[in-house]
């Protein structure tokens, strides 16, 4: 299977020159200059495969091929075929990018035509339950096998203030959902929500909104229409196919935690660092080959998860300015213990990071006969 992808680097001055790299049962197409490098090679690669420079072995004719060798060099012409190896663990974003589809997260049993009855029927919800919901509040239909959203649901209207329809197969979140003004969570994590199946513009008017939870999903944007929940406090939607954060995220003021792993986010955006409350932010498992400098304002920040991503450096003024910040997990990233040496706060984070995971030590200590638990998994 060949991979329809083209690109060019930007080193050298040489003739041009095309190469099909094999890698996890496919045929990559790159365009290179002939005096650039085996180094440039992978780094034209690394968006393609997801899989970090020094994670790569490339061979041609037999031999692996040495980072300063040019192409030339290396006898590489116009139409060489060359074989990619992958280092296991060395990879960004959700892994190398393989022939196949990822699979969903949740396995579910296909219906056969017996069982294919409508689904509001099937999941009937009687007068005793929606008087339950109205008089609690609570809306829990998670694991409940649905395709729809039941209409009884909007029959609460302001009355609800938790609506939980995780784990279903659930497709389309209409404008109804505007109905529940009053909802402070809703959780559709593990569905089918693809971008044009949400009304972002019904979303908007739940105001006081502060959890929202729509990982395991098929999204691949995030609107504008975001920076309209200003009351949100929490963000969660890790494993989509999200490309981008909107410059809208500004106006989320209250943010505290925002999770968006295991997406394909190749650039964050500056206005990140105006959400002055965050104090967890996880960008592990994306395409990010850098860091805006901004994010040295999220002051309150304590928690900064970026693993396998393809990054280089990180903002300068990160560990002066983020005072708070104990945990950073920069694991399968590009950089190195020396490199951080060299940054400005290092010294205190450090010292913060130490005696946080002496704490956690101690309290194990402390609790082995009571329970195993650590105290936090960070």
């Amino acid at each position: 299977m060949e991979l329809g992808a083209m690109a060019t680097t930007s080193e050298g001055n040489g003739k041009s020159i095309a190469i099909s790299v094999k890698f996890a049962g496919k045929s990559i197409r790159v365009t290179a200059a002939c005096d650039s490098t085996v180094k440039d090679l992978k780094s034209l690669l690394q968006p393609l495969t997801n899989v970090l420079p020094r994670g790569q072995k490339l061979i041609f004719k037999g031999k692996v091929l040495a980072d300063e060798m040019t192409l030339a060099a290396s006898e590489i012409n116009n139409g060489a075929k060359v074989m990619l190896m992958a280092s296991q663990g060395l990879y960004q974003g959700d892994g190398p990018i393989l022939l196949e589809a990822r699979t969903r997260p949740r396995e579910r049993s296909t219906p056969n035509a017996k069982n294919l009855v409508d689904e509001k029927k099937r999941v009937s919800v009687d007068k005793s339950r929606l008087e339950r919901w109205k008089a609690t509040g609570v809306i829990a239909l998670s694991d409940c096998n649905l395709k729809a959203i039941p209409d009884e649901v909007w029959s609460c209207e302001t009355s609800a203030r938790v609506l939980d329809l995780s784990n279903n197969s659930i497709k389309h979140v209409p404008s109804q959902v505007s109905c529940l003004s009053s909802t402070q969570k809703l959780l559709l994590n593990v569905n089918e929500i693809s971008d044009a199946s949400i009304s972002w513009d019904g979303l908007a008017f739940l105001k006081r909104l502060t959890v929202l939870s729509l990982s395991h999903n098929l999204l691949t944007t995030l609107p504008s229409a975001l920076g309209s929940l200003t009351s949100l406090k929490q963000l969660h939607v890790t494993n989509n196919k999200l490309t981008s954060i909107p410059d809208e995220i500004r106006f989320l003021i209250q943010l505290e935690v925002l999770k968006v792993s295991n997406n394909r986010i190749s650039i964050v955006p500056s206005t990140l660092g105006e959400c002055s409350s965050l104090t967890e932010v996880d960008l592990s498992s994306n395409l990010l080959s850098e860091l805006p400098e901004t994010l040295g304002c999220l002051h309150n920040l304590k928690a900064l998860h970026l693993s396998h991503n393809g990054l280089r450096s990180l903002p300068t003024t990160l560990f002066k300015m983020c005072i708070h910040l104990s945990t950073l997990d920069l694991h399968h990233t590009e950089i190195t213990i020396d490199l951080l040496r060299q940054y400005e706060g290092w010294e205190a984070f450090d010292e913060r990071r130490r005696s946080k995971h002496q704490k956690q030590l101690d309290f194990r200590v402390m609790s082995q006969a009571e329970f195993d638990e650590g105290a936090d998994k960070h």
